[in-house]
């Protein structure tokens, strides 16, 4: 049998060069679109739900929030486990599937149950399903640095400059900005003041919340020329937000200022980020997608970092310090590395042992071929090259 295969192939030269051109193209471009990463994917299919429930403790997080929504999700089809996890004034739901569903059909699952209970969780409380990631997908990590700005101006920055740009690159999951401080207006009212003008609380929230949107009005059609109409109420400086009218007191305004004190400050922290020993630093953490090309998403985030410091303030520098490119280059390099190195080798003892050159060839062409193969089968079932 063998020898019939043997001389069928020998019969027929010109069919299997195309034959092996083609796998060899074929294996070429599955190595290219083949995802590479320095680890496996070794979780099974995972929903996470995230709420955020301002103030609450978690005896009121868990009756009001967390029970709801494990109610609302239980039942769903392939669901294995349901757990959660309960804090102040924040609630995970971790909900898994059976191996081999679609993460987007379970997605979509989850976020079709959890709709339809969100509307009626308390004032205030909002959430949603957290970013497609692995428990190791954290791809990058960098610092943001300024020797004239402080973490607060740092950590607006990150937000509201780097962020946006890096979350368009293809394969970002998300970018979790640690360390700094978010910058926000604090009102602090003044009891007696309040007393004073028979006021309350809740007429300095119902102030600020009324006075503080933009509206749309009509157009004003003139001659050829349609004006747009619109009131610009955006609160933006602390001035604006002390001259916000509370209420009429003997026929004059009692503003925000007449009875509260209004400063910036910054959103209650959890925690901090220290690098270098210098202290308190401010840190971007980009997670590559799953099933995302690892490889690939960090060479655009490099692309992406580049043309984002074009448009960072002077003085204030991106400094990355963790690069999972690095460490999936070594590991592709270490494969090719020890395949030329084994092809070498086999040739070599070949020669020695059998005296046969062609043979010699004949098997450094075929390792080759297996290798290209290799990728062809791992790119049709979907399982990604990483180090292990």
């Amino acid at each position: 049998m063998l020898g019939r295969i043997i001389q069928f192939a020998l019969s027929q030269r010109l069919l299997f060069i195309v034959l092996t051109l083609v796998l060899a193209g074929v294996g070429f471009r599955a190595f290219r679109d083949l995802p590479i990463d320095a680890f496996p994917d070794i979780s099974n299919t995972q929903v996470q739900v995230i709420v955020k429930a301002p103030g609450m403790t978690p005896g009121e997080v868990e009756q009001r929030v967390t029970y709801p929504l494990e109610t609302e999700v239980r039942g769903i089809p392939r669901q294995t486990v349901l757990r959660s996890i309960t804090k102040y004034a924040l609630s995970v739901i971790t909900i898994d599937f059976s191996d081999g569903t679609d993460m987007y059909w379970a997605r979509q699952q989850v976020s079709e149950r959890i709709n339809q209970v969100l509307s009626e969780l308390p004032e205030g409380v909002e959430g949603g399903l957290a970013p497609i990631t692995m428990p190791l997908s954290d791809v990058y990590m960098f610092l943001v640095e300024g020797d004239d700005y402080d973490n607060m101006e740092l950590r607006s920055i990150l937000d509201w400059i780097i962020r946006p740009r890096l979350l368009s690159v293809e394969g970002v999951a998300d970018v979790n900005a640690l360390g700094g401080e978010v910058r926000s207006f604090h009102v602090v009212p003044n009891p007696e003041a309040l007393i004073a003008f028979d006021l309350t609380i809740d007429d300095i929230c119902t102030a600020l919340d009324q006075n503080n949107r933009n509206a749309g009005g009509d157009r004003v059609v003139r001659n050829d020329e349609v004006l747009l109409v619109n009131t610009v109420g955006q609160l933006e400086t602390l001035d604006e937000i002390e001259l916000v009218p509370v209420a009429t007191r003997e026929g004059q305004p009692v503003l925000v200022r007449d009875v509260a004190q209004v400063t910036l400050g910054a959103l209650t922290r959890y925690g901090g980020v220290t690098g270098n020993g210098k202290g308190e630093v401010v840190e971007g953490l980009v997670l590559n997608r799953r099933g995302a090309n690892g490889r690939k998403t960090v060479e655009g985030i490099k692309e992406a970092l580049e043309s984002v410091q074009e448009a960072l303030p002077d003085g204030v520098r991106i400094v990355p310090f963790y690069d999972r490119a690095e460490l999936i280059t070594t590991a592709v390099d270490t494969v090719r590395d020890a395949l030329i190195e084994a092809v070498v080798l086999v040739l070599v003892v070949l020669i020695l042992f059998l005296g046969n050159l062609r043979s010699a060839i004949t098997v450094g062409v075929v390792l080759p071929l297996t290798v290209l193969g290799t990728f062809v089968v791992m790119k049709s079932i979907d399982l990604t090259a990483n180090l292990m």
